[in-house]
Parts: structure tokens; sequence; C-alpha cells
């Protein structure tokens, strides 16, 4: 039990190192997958190219925006940027820096969709077949081929079966030489991604420390601020609705006893703990207008009242305050309200 507790510990605190590695599992398989069904190449002059950049291509773009639609970010990312002013700013370089930390996740599917499908080879060699060298791989003497006609021979090089142009390249040889420029392809962009996610890694916070930490103070602030809310407004619907189903059948049980002339039953007297959750939000209008008050004026980020300046302060001496002084229950009203 105790090692399963160390494991969820690790994971928990590596938690977006976790999500990326799941990411790229979850593209791999999706990959391998695919590739357990058989690739029908078109080969058809003019469908090829078409066919084989949009397997390469369409995929990591659904991915991409699939990496965004499953992340619970986004809507967080959508409200902080399209909401109201209210009494609280909005930092543009937090919403880059979520924005960036979103999109570095979705990127990842992508990116093993299009490493996996160029080190495999297939596709590129249904796009590019009709491209093949003749002249340096096979018989660029073969009489009676015009240019259509040679390129209708070429688009059937991934189609064994019906290939028919053994005299003028051969079929393995034509292959072998996409497949190689594929996975040359396929390593140059590992290599870039890679070399790509270092510099963002390792050297981005470098030349912004200050700017970095801030924003990512600010992001993680954010979201749990918005799971705390969401907890906070369950915690109270839940009250809200105990106590609304307590006083209904409180309600009718009396309303039975008059009816049979019973005198009704005594209800078990409640703690009170669902009231108490209420914090004096007892009817809809009231939670309607807290909820709308939240996304409008967002209270401001200080916790208490500003300190009066002292004489000994670096505000200077004797210098009168012009804030009033608020008495600590009423700010604890006004945060229990927002």
């Amino acid at each position: 039990m105790d090692k399963f507790w160390m494991i969820f510990q690790f994971l928990q605190s590596n938690q977006e190192s976790f999500m990326n590695g799941i990411c790229g599992i979850m593209a791999l398989t999706s990959v391998q997958m695919y590739s357990a069904f058989d690739f029908n190449c078109p080969c058809l002059p003019r469908y090829n190219l078409a066919y084989g950049l949009g397997i390469l291509l369409v995929p990591p773009f659904i991915l991409f925006l699939l990496g965004f639609v499953l992340n619970n970010n986004v809507s967080m990312l959508v409200e902080e940027r399209r909401r109201p002013q209210g009494q609280r700013g909005k930092d543009r370089a937090v919403l880059r820096y979520m924005f960036c930390s979103m999109a570095r996740r979705a990127m990842i599917a992508p990116a093993v969709w299009v490493s996996v499908t160029l080190l495999d080879g297939k596709r590129i060699s249904c796009a590019f077949c009709t491209s093949v060298p003749v002249e340096t791989l096979g018989n660029a003497s073969h009489p009676s081929l015009s240019q259509g006609e040679m390129k209708q021979v070429l688009a059937r090089i991934p189609c064994k079966e019906i290939y028919d142009g053994q005299e003028l390249i051969a079929n393995e040889v034509a292959v072998r030489y996409l497949r190689c420029i594929s996975q040359a392809l396929g390593w140059c962009f590992v290599l870039l991604m890679t070399t790509l996610a270092f510099l963002v890694r390792s050297l981005w916070p470098c030349f912004t420390q200050a700017t970095f930490l801030k924003s990512r103070y600010w992001s993680h602030y954010i979201d749990i601020k918005r799971k705390l809310f969401d907890e906070t407004c369950a915690e109270h619907a839940r009250s809200f609705a105990k106590v609304c189903i307590q006083q209904f059948f409180e309600d009718m049980s009396v309303d039975l006893a008059v009816a049979r002339c019973h005198p009704p039953r005594k209800v078990p007297a409640d703690p009170g703990e669902a009231t108490e959750k209420l914090l004096g939000i007892t009817d809809q209008s009231t939670m309607n207008m807290v909820l709308k008050s939240w996304h409008r004026c967002k209270p401001p980020l200080h916790l208490y009242p500003p300190a009066l300046p002292s004489g000994n302060s670096w505000a200077g001496e004797g210098q009168p305050s012009t804030h009033p002084p608020v008495p600590q229950r009423e700010t604890a009203a006004y945060y229990s309200r927002v």
C-alpha cells in the first residue's frame, strides 16, 4: 500500500510530465491502430498527392484540436479572456502563458503522428511516387511513353498487384528510394521537435524569469480558484437542495395531518449544518445576483484593507490615510458574498 501511495505522490508532483506522456502514448497507439488496417493508395496521378498528404497532415490537425477540446483549462482561458474588467485587471502575460502551456501539450499527439507516419514511409511513397527520378534509377530511354503515360505508370508504384512498369523502373527500387527519403524526413522532424522542446522548456524561462514565475503563479491561482469556486457552488447547491426538500416534507406532513385530523409527527431536529453552509443565500434571486456579481465584478486581490501608514514606514511620517478603516466583520461578509 505504501508503494502505491509513493507512486501516486510521484504522479501528482509530476502531473504535467505524466499527462504529456499519456498524450504521446495515445497518439502512438492511434497510429499503430491505423497502420493495422491496409493502407490503400489510389494509384492515380491526380489523387496520390492529395491522399498521401491528407493522411499525413489532416489527422495531426484533428489531434491538435482534440488536445484543446479535452483540456479543461480551455473554458477557463476563454472565461478569463472574455470576462468584464470588474475590480480586477487582466494580465495578458498570464493568458499567453496559459495558452502556450495548452498548445505545448496539444502538440504532442500531432508530433508523434507525423513522426511515426514519416518513419513508416507508405504515405510519402503514395504522395510522391510520380516524382521518382527515372533518369537516375530506371530506364529513361523506354520508348513510346509520353509524359502523361509515364506518370500513369509511376502512380501505380505503391500498388504492386497492378504495377506494369518493371521495364521503366523496378518497383522495389522506387519503393526503397521513397521510403528512404521519408525516413530521413522523419528523423529530421524528430530532431527538430526535440530541439524546439528543449529550447522552450529550458531556455525560455531564463530570459524572462520574473515574468515566467509571475505568469505561472497566477495561472495556477486561476485554475485553483475555479476548482474551489465549483466545489463551493456544488456544496452550496447540495445544502440548498437539502433544506428545500426537508421543508417540503415538513409542509407535506402538516397538510396530511390536517386532512386526516392527526397531529403531525415531530420532525427530528437538524443540527443546522446545511443551513450554515448557505451563508445567508436562501433564495434563487439572491443566488443569481451573487453568480452575476462573481462574473462581472471579480473581487480585488487583497485579502485585508490597506494598513495605515506608521511613523517609521516608507510612506512617510504623519501622512493621513485616504482609506477609512473597514471593520473585519464587514470584510469577511463581503468575501462570503463573492
